[in-house]
């Protein structure tokens, strides 16, 4: 029996805003248990919520950015639910009438239909320590997110996995969302539901929660459509539930009866006033929207870069920004070397010290002089190195740090020629083993002779003035 396996994904994308979605309490990662939540998140008497227009704008923005229909009018709703970090028993979301409706991406060649995306608070952290205590941290309660339903359009693991890659690349890019899967800034819910080929009923769905990760959505969608056909094989019935993913046992398991609508008793919330999107807010929020990852990758395509380059300088708009910056003030053969720098070195020192690539302490114009130094022989790969750390510490401009620091490359050939000469004679039994054919021995001369000429040797013209000389 040919089976289908048939998804829908919803998505919790944290919006990019400094305060939460109804207060004025920050929204920073990382602080100490409770220290960010507000009377109002918590919904303590007396208090009233007021919407983040910051939060509106990146909803308003996510919608242009999906060709969905930005409804001029939307309203909150309070839905209504118990669980052990939401303190006030509700939480505020969209429900009749949400921000966006409709919309599209395109994954790959496919066009997958979105449903909507609204406008939600999150709720708050059940912390487990040990097998009798669970404390609350209510620090996310009130953070502003953006839900956003596709249809049930994606056929099996991979196109769904597709899908979710595609729209994490687009959220980062237009400035909404951060993509932070390890701090929770975005979470995927898959539903899931098996059917036989042709068939055009869809089956019962399940729903897996929190898959915050790439891979472990990929496994937990195959097992779930695993335990799903076995289920209908066996004669057996699908139930509708929500389910969590154990990575650890690659398994899913229940966690509750799957809930409708009705179960929720949504109602507009009392306290928050419609929210009012007029053509003109529109207007001025299209006017400002970065491009679009697909615009991205033909900028920085342009420049003859592999398509691994491309998809690493095209991150964040921060990083093609600043590749751009780079690459239109280098020559042609520096491009390639340029990008090589951004996804490698750059990228370590800016993730070892917690920095955005827009507080890089390279910037693109020191990045392209130490290009030209490599590519006119001044610096090796290693002394490159060594300057471009000098410049991220803050000593200069990379010719001020070659001239200060004496690192000039020797690429006089005289010169190389005496260094590779004393490294034969001390090395008779590697020049023996390349002539045997080992072609490792003439490595362990280059390196002596790099030894030597501490790093600044051309690496080049070692290899082909050993090789001249040995016969190879």
């Amino acid at each position: 029996m040919s089976w289908e396996i048939v998804v829908g994904i919803e998505t919790h994308t944290q919006l990019l805003t400094r305060s939460k979605m109804f207060s004025g309490a920050s929204t920073a990662f990382g602080a100490a248990a409770n220290s960010q939540a507000s009377a109002v998140d918590i919904a303590l008497p007396g208090v009233l919520p007021v919407a983040n227009r910051a939060a509106v704008e990146c909803a308003i923005k996510f919608g242009l950015a999906v060709n969905g229909r930005i409804n001029p009018r939307s309203i909150f709703a309070r839905k209504n639910y118990f669980y052990p970090d939401l303190p006030k028993g509700y939480q505020i979301s969209q429900f009749e009438i949400p921000i966006v409706q409709g919309g599209q991406l395109k994954v790959g060649e496919k066009i997958v239909r979105l449903t909507r995306a609204h406008l939600e608070e999150d709720a708050g952290k059940s912390l487990h320590e040990g097998r009798d205590t669970t404390g609350i941290d209510l620090n996310r309660a009130g953070t502003p997110l953006l839900e956003i339903v596709s249809e049930p359009d994606l056929r099996g693991a991979a196109e769904a996995v597709a899908y979710a890659r595609t729209l994490h690349e687009l959220v980062v890019a237009i400035g909404v969302c951060d993509g932070n899967m390890q701090e929770g800034s975005f979470r995927c819910d898959a539903n899931v539901s098996v059917r036989k080929t042709g068939d055009q009923k869809l089956g019962t769905r399940c729903e897996l929660k929190n898959l915050n990760s790439f891979r472990f959505m990929e496994q937990a969608i195959e097992f779930e459509a695993k335990r799903q056909i076995e289920i209908l094989e066996d004669g057996g019935k699908v139930i509708q539930e929500t389910r969590l993913y154990d990575p650890d046992r690659d398994e899913t398991r229940s966690m509750r009866s799957k809930e409708d609508a009705h179960d929720y008793r949504y109602f507009p919330d009392p306290d928050l006033l419609p929210v009012l999107v007029s053509a003109d807010d529109i207007a001025r929020i299209r006017e400002a929207m970065p491009d679009l990852p697909d615009v991205q990758r033909a900028k920085i395509a342009q420049y003859n870069l592999s398509p691994a380059q491309v998809s690493q300088l095209t991150t964040s708009t921060a990083t093609t920004s600043f590749a751009l910056a780079a690459l239109t003030q280098a020559a042609p053969a520096q491009r390639a070397e340029i990008a090589n720098w951004i996804a490698g070195p750059l990228s370590a020192k800016l993730n070892e010290h917690k920095l955005d690539i827009t507080r890089s302490k390279v910037s693109a114009k020191q990045l392209v002089g130490l290009a030209r130094r490599i590519e006119d022989g001044t610096l090796s790969g290693k002394l490159a190195k060594e300057v471009f750390d000098a410049v991220w510490a803050g000593e200069g401009d990379v010719d001020e740090i070659i001239a200060k620091r004496g690192l000039k490359q020797i690429s006089d050939s005289g010169e190389i020629e005496k260094l590779v000469d004393e490294a034969i004679a001390a090395g008779a039994k590697q020049v023996a083993d390349y002539k045997a054919g080992k072609e490792k021995a003439l490595q362990s001369l280059v390196g002596q002779v790099m030894k030597a000429s501490k790093g600044k040797a051309n690496p080049a013209q070692v290899n082909e003035i050993l090789r001249r000389k040995l016969g190879g």
